[in-house]
């Protein structure tokens, strides 16, 4: 556990003091490492910072964060969300721009929901903003069970090559490999909270319509889990947010095809800054 009880802030890089610095919010089921990636690509000299989510990598559960936090302790993205914000700001982070993969992406949303003096500038990567349907939501609370059960990994684990678009599942074994690896160094409750939490989520369509800062919606040109037609559906809910479709990528772009994320994330940093030093 970390020390205060909030989830860990790792610094990726140490960029320009006083620009904005990017706050990068991992997938499911993996932790900060993730971004590695995206993060050795990214120009000039950015703050970059990744974060454990509640029950991930070096991170307190979600339990513990809420009692931490004095929040109702069932599983939910509000946790995640206020959780990670104590930690931004007990970093001396008041403002930033947050990006987010799948179960990050929802975690973002929660932040422009609840915290939206935090979110300079926001990045959807493979993510949707609508809820589970009645099918999705009872899949997610199985294998929830079926995790806390057996207190493996296991179920989760045929997510790394789901994870991956079709064109990668045959030609990169390493990236199906490395998700195997960083899963397996996953809790088993923690993987359970957070398939309760996603779950649990409400559709956040309306909280993007009352976002109006500098938006990109990245998404795999292959992805299954979160298709082009969700992506779409969140750039047409933004002010002012710009597409990146990745040709034969996945779910994983950030692994898959780090390049445009990397560039999507660094255009998105730039109009932040610009933004925020005209208001």
């Amino acid at each position: 556990m970390t020390t205060d009880g909030m989830p860990r802030v790792h610094a990726l890089r140490r960029g320009v003091p006083g620009r904005l610095p990017l706050v990068l919010l991992h997938g499911f089921p993996l932790d900060h490492r993730m971004w590695h990636d995206v993060t050795d690509l990214l120009p000039g000299e950015p703050t970059v910072l990744a974060v454990d989510l509640p029950g991930f990598g070096a991170s307190p559960s979600g339990p513990d964060v809420a009692q931490a936090l004095g929040a109702d302790p069932a599983p939910s993205l509000e946790v995640m969300a206020d959780g990670v914000a104590a930690a931004l700001r007990g970093q001396g982070v008041e403002r930033a721009v947050v990006a987010g993969l799948s179960l990050g992406g929802y975690v973002a949303m929660a932040l422009v929901e609840r915290h939206p003096d935090l979110v300079a500038g926001l990045g959807l990567i493979d993510t949707k903003a609508t809820a589970d349907d009645d099918a999705a939501r009872r899949t997610r609370l199985e294998v929830a069970a079926q995790v806390r059960a057996e207190m493996r990994v296991d179920r989760v684990l045929g997510m790394r090559t789901t994870l991956l678009g079709a064109t990668n599942r045959v030609t990169r074994p390493d990236l199906s490999e490395r998700l195997e690896r960083w899963t397996r160094d996953q809790g088993p409750l923690g993987l359970a909270w957070a398939q309760e939490a996603m779950a649990a989520r409400p559709d956040r369509t309306q909280a993007l319509r009352a976002y109006a800062g500098p938006a990109v919606v990245v998404v795999g040109e292959e992805d299954e889990l979160s298709p082009v037609a969700a992506a779409q559906h969140m750039v047409d809910a933004l002010a002012d947010a710009r597409l990146v479709v990745v040709p034969g990528a996945g779910h994983m772009t950030s692994n898959e095809s780090p390049e445009p994320v990397a560039s999507a994330l660094q255009g998105l940093l730039a109009r932040a800054q610009r933004a925020d030093a005209a208001a």
